[in-house]
């Protein structure tokens, strides 16, 4: 049976989350003074901010938990005396501004629009419902998608096989006619081939990797060669 529903990952998929994220982090700390090379907090947190979230899919952390731990323990490693008050308003102003950035990966508008013409395209995303659909708004990709589901509204994170089951279900698709796309070789692809899926992994860093059990492409344009 020939493809018909295409899902994307949002978040290092489509929209370019390293740097959007990077820029809220300038404004945040011009904003509230705070005396740090941005850079040097930024390597620190990145991982930690990995970390965590690993930890949010796996449903051992709650959102509210991710959101004040990964600042907490960045700034414990940086040695800055951040307040419990500063953590708190950064953990929700971070939230507030980073969908104001629009920043997408080269070739996003092309690949969309090529795809739109032969697909239903919908996006499975781990990333917070409050913010997602404004991302997406901000960026101007919103119309590109019939369904836009959140693991919030799921219940559960990927690669929890429900949230598959849910997206097909609500896109009214099949197993055999739908292909995910993304970055996270746990979250999306292993997600994904485990629930019965076809996948394509999003390996934007060219690490060279390479698996037999799925195709990898190194920029978007490249899955004119899939689909």
């Amino acid at each position: 049976m020939k493809i018909e529903h295409v899902f994307f990952d949002l978040d290092h998929t489509l929209w370019d989350f390293e740097k959007n994220s990077d820029l809220t982090f300038h404004k945040l700390f011009k904003d509230y003074s705070i005396d740090l090379e941005v850079s040097s907090f930024l390597a620190v947190y990145k991982p930690i901010n990995l970390k965590f979230w690993r930890l949010y899919r796996e449903e051992k952390i709650s959102k509210e938990n991710l959101r004040y731990q990964r600042l907490k323990e960045a700034f414990d490693v940086v040695n800055y005396d951040a307040s419990d008050d500063l953590i708190n308003v950064l953990a929700i102003k971070y939230i507030e501004i980073m969908p104001n950035f629009n920043h997408l990966f080269e070739g996003t508008f092309d690949i969309l629009d090529y795809l739109k013409e032969k697909y239903q395209l919908h996006i499975i995303t781990n990333g917070f419902e409050e913010v997602q659909s404004r991302k997406m708004k901000s960026s101007n990709i919103d119309h590109y998608f019939n369904q836009v589901i959140t693991s919030e509204s799921v219940g559960v994170k990927k690669p929890n096989p429900r949230v598959f089951e849910y997206a097909l279900n609500i896109a009214n698709a099949s197993k055999e006619n739908s292909i995910m796309i993304g970055d996270s070789i746990e979250a999306d692809i292993e997600g994904a081939l485990n629930f019965g899926l076809k996948a394509i992994h999003c390996d934007f860093e060219n690490t060279g990797d390479i698996n037999t059990l799925f195709d990898t492409v190194n920029s978007l344009s490249d899955l004119k060669k899939y689909l």
